[in-house]
């Protein structure tokens, strides 16, 4: 069988003696044999293990998901397909890029001044772009959603101060700590739609109305089937608690709404009716008029007179 030195398999593979010594730290790469003086050898099952390595990284994986992949060995298309759909992403993010060059520069003449701050803003998005290449965020979103998300990025970084930052991951953080604390509760209890409400407002306020939809959608497909947890200090427990309570506060609050219909103008519980919707779905004007109509007409607990308000609604 055929061994190598780590100098020898370094010339035979190109990677550098540093990247195997680095492989070897990380336990992602163990030489097979280490000699009594230190000296690391590797084996012919070394050598298919690097090449492998070698192709993932050059499909964009980083080193953690690559040891995770050889070491479950299981998966791998799965996964190798979700990278494919991102380089594709990745693709038309550069051509999009290189469009817009182009026409910056067809829309400046010779005697023009060069439009600097849109071409900085351009690169600033870019750039965004370029760190989520390796976040989870990629596998959720399409390709138009993570544009947006991007620019959500970009303006949340743009429009919050240092302090601002800090004050918000202090209550998320207070937040997270009574959740834990509470998951021996029911979450669909007092305290649970009390925090669901205090939930909602930490997000909204991060979110707003115009990108309602990627918060909805990061987690629902994200935080709620195991993804970016540690980001943000939740556990599949902490999540599922949380979706039941957050499903919850909104239960009460629309419930208290609809128990109005009939008691108080219809004027003000329209105004009710317009902000919860708001704070749900912001923007996304499909959801705002099919999915919680739907839901709310279909409910044992709301009226007959409340159901017949708002099918007056759902008409318009």
């Amino acid at each position: 069988m055929t061994q190598w030195y780590v100098k020898d398999l370094s010339k035979l593979t190109d990677v550098s003696v540093q990247t195997l010594h680095h492989y070897d730290r990380i336990d992602l790469l163990n030489p097979s044999v280490r000699l009594a003086n230190g000296y690391r050898v590797y084996s012919e099952k070394d050598l298919l293990k690097l090449q492998q390595i070698i192709a993932l990284k050059f499909f964009g994986f980083e080193l953690s998901q690559i040891k995770a992949l050889l070491t479950a060995d299981a998966g791998v298309l799965k996964h190798l397909s979700a990278q494919a759909q991102f380089l594709d992403q990745k693709a038309k993010t550069l051509l999009d890029a290189s469009k817009a060059l182009k026409s910056i520069i067809s829309d400046v003449n010779d005697n023009q001044s060069i439009p600097w701050e849109t071409i900085i803003r351009l690169i600033e998005v870019y750039r965004m772009t370029q760190k989520l290449d390796h976040s989870w965020v990629k596998e959720i979103f399409t390709p138009e959603e993570l544009k947006q998300y991007v620019a959500f990025e970009t303006e949340l970084k743009s429009n919050s101060t240092p302090e601002q930052k800090a004050t918000f991951e202090k209550n998320w953080a207070n937040l997270v700590r009574e959740i834990k604390n509470n998951l021996s509760q029911d979450p669909r209890s007092e305290i649970g739609i009390q925090l669901g409400a205090k939930c909602m407002q930490l997000i909204n306020g991060l979110y707003g109305k115009k990108y309602a939809h990627l918060r909805t959608k990061k987690f629902e497909k994200g935080f709620a089937e195991g993804k970016g947890l540690d980001e943000v200090g939740l556990t599949p427990e902490t999540v599922s608690w949380l979706d039941k309570a957050m499903d919850a506060y909104w239960r009460h609050r629309i419930y208290g709404i609809l128990a109005k219909v009939g008691k108080i103008p219809s004027s003000e519980v329209l105004t009710l009716w317009n902000e919860v919707l708001d704070d749900m779905y912001g923007d996304d004007a499909l959801r705002k008029k099919n999915v919680l109509f739907d839901a709310a007409l279909q409910d044992d607990k709301i009226s007959s007179e409340a159901k017949k308000w708002l099918n007056t609604l759902s008409t318009k």
